[in-house]
């Protein structure tokens, strides 16, 4: 008899490991607290790395999929001084699949495919119970047990309390995401300052990074050092996850939180404009023309994250390993996903899964430890006192 195994979240770590046990002909049930696919908007766009999210993909079977729908172009990088002078104006080589972009809403309906998802099932609480499996309490009252409980449900995660009592603290660093829309059309000198992929500006602990889309859509985000205020903090009950997302090359790329818009966006405006102030004309247009602005206050778990193993309760993604988004966390938990789904089907018999789990955390903790190293420097250079730092940080990454 198969094991009886949930998943918490249905975002890239969640569904990747759903795809890969169900290639591996597992049943797996996924538990998610939107009430349907489409409930919100996905957020903006992910680089997918190769030997990460890339390789995921390629063990659930998804890749040519994934590489008929990705934006090579999308890794494209244009760095600008404060004054709005190019500074670096990076262009992928023809045929460079190291880290093409794909829109989020589009990947989660690469891995949903005809994967069973029981919307609107908001988890309260997991209790593990010695000997009898886990018990899943649902908001609505009703209780299910599994034997095991796999919580990719975000860095907020009502998983997480089952084996950790740490939670994500405050970066310092808070993002405002805005939007474009039909850019080439409407603002065709801001679609010519974005290009294919991402436009950076850094200054003195600030940045505005815009990023492209599929569609016409740009995402737009400023970003500063402070505390959040009374519209920045983050919606614990909606799963906050990776707040707008820094890529490889310092910018930005998809945010996945609830946290609400702004209900007086031309204060926010006002706000922002004038942090911004001095800077070029066409860097502020970015948000001038925005739309809707949205609060992300980065938050970030300790780098070295573990926890004693309790058995039947695991870990992935940003539940397992918060930290600052420059570009890995929804490769590692895809990646993560992956694994723990092959290392479950290749356990031998319900008595060894476990061993197997075990395995995987041990091998998660490694490799996120040092992402996490990576990705908290790398947060500390790219809204820094010193907007150099950022530029020498875009170098340091390019390939040669």
């Amino acid at each position: 008899m198969s094991p009886r195994i949930a998943v918490i979240g249905s975002g890239p770590a969640g569904l990747t490991l759903a795809r890969v046990l169900h290639r591996h002909g597992h049943p797996v049930t996924v538990l998610e607290r939107d009430s349907a696919r489409d409930a919100r908007p996905a957020g903006g766009t992910l680089d997918l790395h190769e030997g990460l999210g890339q390789l995921a993909l390629e063990k659930a079977g998804l890749l040519a999929e994934f590489q008929a729908l990705a934006r090579p172009e999308g890794q494209a990088m244009r760095i600008l001084d404060v004054d709005g002078a190019v500074l670096r104006d990076w262009q992928p080589r023809p045929g460079d699949l190291a880290n093409p972009e794909i829109d989020r809403g589009q990947l989660r309906d690469l891995l949903l495919g005809n994967l069973d998802v029981r919307w609107g099932r908001v988890v309260t609480e997991v209790v593990p119970e010695s000997g009898d499996g886990v018990l899943v309490h649902f908001a609505d009252g009703r209780q299910e047990t599994f034997d095991l409980v796999i919580g990719a449900d975000g860095a907020w995660s009502r998983v997480r309390p089952a084996v950790s009592s740490v939670t994500p603290r405050y970066t310092g660093v808070t993002l405002v995401e805005t939007s474009l829309d039909d850019v080439d059309t409407r603002h065709p000198d801001l679609a010519r300052l974005v290009g294919d992929g991402s436009v950076a500006v850094y200054g003195v602990n600030r940045a505005i990074v815009a990023q492209r889309n599929s569609g016409g859509h740009v995402k737009v985000y400023a970003q500063f050092r402070g505390e959040p205020d009374r519209h920045t903090n983050p919606d614990r009950h909606g799963g906050l996850n990776r707040h707008g997302g820094l890529n490889r090359h310092g910018g930005q790329g998809p945010a996945d939180t609830d946290s609400d818009a702004d209900n007086d966006a031309e204060a926010v405006r006002s706000r922002l404009l004038a942090l911004f102030d001095g800077w070029a004309a066409p860097v502020l247009d970015l948000v001038r023309h925005g739309t809707t602005f949205v609060h992300r206050p980065l938050y970030a778990l300790p780098v070295s994250h573990t926890w004693a193993h309790v058995p039947g309760v695991t870990l992935l993604g940003d539940a397992a390993h918060l930290m600052p988004p420059l570009g890995a966390g929804a490769n590692l938990a895809m990646l993560e996903g992956a694994e723990l789904a092959e290392s479950i089907a290749a356990a031998p018999g319900p008595g060894d899964l476990d061993e197997a789990v075990r395995a995987f955390e041990e091998q998660m903790w490694a490799r996120a430890g040092r992402w996490a190293e990576i990705t908290t420097a790398g947060l500390e250079r790219l809204v820094s006192p010193d907007p150099s730092a950022a530029l020498a940080l875009f170098d340091e990454v390019q390939p040669s």
